[in-house]
């Protein structure tokens, strides 16, 4: 071949290379360049996170937590798939996801077949009055199921409704429900179809999420049969965590988790905002969204540590209910004819969990480090002279009580309300300890004996109290705002001791407690 000929054809093709090479650096490039001079440059990276329209997994992808991972650094992208269960488990093993929503059951059925690519990292809620069972006129109770042929019911397959029907067909004894070829199915894209056929008559019932429960219930004559307000551990809602991005990105784990906490705190603390934007969302009136919420039952990090993954505090009895619910429900599925034998894996469900992150925000949470920046060993200030914000009587009750500080016997003049040298002498000693618990606010209760007028008795209680918080906040700079004091009279008396004189104990009944605090996340 021609050299000159070979020489053009290799600048063609160096030619075709280099345009080629121009179009696919091109948005890299002009990616590079917006994020050089926007904010964007901050931004770390994005978290994806598979969602549906259930009610209860809004503060998940709310705006306060959009917020929170934004001032992180992260955007937070929901992707609602209207509940393709399936398609969501296939999208987080491929790893196009970094954590999904899901039922217990729904997470069962799904991983199984992919051999769970996800663990369950956290309780979002269960399911109270949430999810129900809705029927036209003609159908009154569940026992009209076994009387009556040809019934159509609408629901959304692979989700928390169809886990409802079997376990409504298991535990009442209706054979036609377990027939997954029975005439009776009529499978729907989401609890919104489902809804729309209910309510036009091409279904005889329907089994619905909120918000399409309460919609459904507004309509004259649908009727609920049975919701999950009458079922325990039934429909539990967990956040599946992308295996690989436990073992690749703990942190960022541990930052969603700690972000969830505070927005799930930050809408308990402002209920009205919660119902505002939940309104927004659903396109529904905050009346409708009042019922809706009533039927959702938030899990916070105490409760998903001492009540779902076995986690107390010291001296407590901790309950494992993730792994009742899980092996509860591989029970209904194997009944229900899903599977052949047990699903989970060896038969352990300790394979599908990982409790760590909660264990760590929880150790945090009890030590008092969970939503605060301790000011200990930065020179700062006195871990006694620290400030906190004003709570009302409301907020002042939601408190978390971690436990009694020791304090040595608190003296007063004889049948007064002053501190008398000994007493002051043992507030200063006791109140070293709480150097080391600078995060927890601290209730100082006022008690009295067992003689004597008990409103007397109330008025006293309640005015020694008064007297160890002012001495507190005058002597040793303690905030105000930090402490509340309550005469409880002779109301909480202590318990007599084995063996101990009358005498013995009426001494020790009139006494000062500090109980310390803190705010439940």
């Amino acid at each position: 071949m021609n050299r000159n000929l070979i020489g053009a054809l290799a600048l063609v093709a160096i030619g075709v290379m280099a345009i080629i090479g121009f179009r696919l650096l091109k948005p890299l490039l002009s990616e590079r360049e917006v994020k050089k001079v926007t904010d964007a440059g901050a931004t770390k990276g994005t978290i994806k996170i598979a969602v549906d329209s259930w009610v209860g997994y809004y503060p998940l992808i709310s705006k306060e937590m959009k917020r929170r991972l934004r001032a992180a650094g992260y955007n937070l992208m929901p992707v609602n798939d209207n509940a393709d269960y399936p398609g969501r488990m296939k999208k987080i093993k491929n790893g196009e996801y970094d954590f999904a929503v899901a039922t217990v059951d729904s997470d069962l059925l799904n991983s199984q077949p992919l051999n769970y690519p996800a663990v369950i990292g956290m309780v979002i809620d269960e399911s109270f009055g949430g999810d129900a069972f809705l029927a036209r006129s003609g159908i009154q109770s569940l026992d009209d199921l076994k009387k009556r042929q040809n019934y159509k019911i609408a629901f959304t397959p692979n989700s928390p409704s169809e886990h409802l029907l079997k376990g409504i067909a298991v535990h009442f004894d209706i054979p036609e429900l377990k027939n997954k070829n029975g005439a009776w199915r009529v499978e729907t894209k989401g609890s919104e179809d489902a809804l729309k056929m209910l309510l036009a008559g091409t279904a005889d019932a329907a089994v619905l999420w909120e918000p399409d429960v309460t919609k459904a219930l507004m309509t004259p004559g649908i009727t609920k049969l049975i919701g999950t307000e009458d079922t325990k551990k039934y429909i539990v809602d967990v956040l599946l965590l992308n295996k690989n991005i436990v073992s690749a990105d703990p942190d960022l784990v541990n930052l969603v988790f700690y972000n969830y906490f505070l927005t799930l705190k930050h809408y308990r603390d402002n209920p009205e905002m919660l119902k505002k934007e939940v309104a927004e969302e659903t396109k529904v009136s905050e009346k409708e969204v009042e019922n809706m919420l009533k039927g959702v039952k938030w899990v916070n990090l105490q409760e998903n540590a001492h009540d779902w993954f076995g986690i107390g505090a010291p001296g407590s009895r901790a309950v494992e209910g993730i792994i009742e619910a899980i092996e509860s429900t591989a029970k209904i599925l194997v009944e229900a004819g899903d599977f052949q034998s047990n699903p989970i894996p060896n038969h352990d469900p300790y394979r599908l969990i990982n409790k760590s992150f909660i264990a760590e925000l929880y150790n945090r949470e009890f030590t008092g480090q969970f939503g605060k920046k301790s000011e200990i060993g930065k020179g700062a200030i006195s871990s006694l002279d620290k400030r906190f914000a004003p709570l009302d009587e409301a907020g002042w009750k939601s408190l978390k009580e971690i436990g009694t500080l020791k304090i040595n016997p608190v003296t007063f003049l004889f049948g007064s309300s002053q501190l008398d040298i000994h007493g002051k002498e043992m507030l200063d000693d006791s109140i070293k300890n709480l150097e080391h618990f600078p995060n927890y606010r601290m209730i100082i209760k006022g008690h009295t004996g067992l003689m004597g007028d008990p409103e007397v008795n109330k008025i006293l209680s309640q005015e020694r109290a008064d007297s160890v918080k002012r001495y507190l906040e005058i002597t040793h700079n303690i905030d105000p705002d930090r402490m509340k004091a309550l005469g409880m009279g002779s109301a909480e008396p202590l318990p007599q001791q084995t063996g101990e004189t009358d005498r013995a104990y009426g001494y020790r009944l009139p006494r000062v407690e500090l109980y310390l605090v803190t705010e439940v996340y």
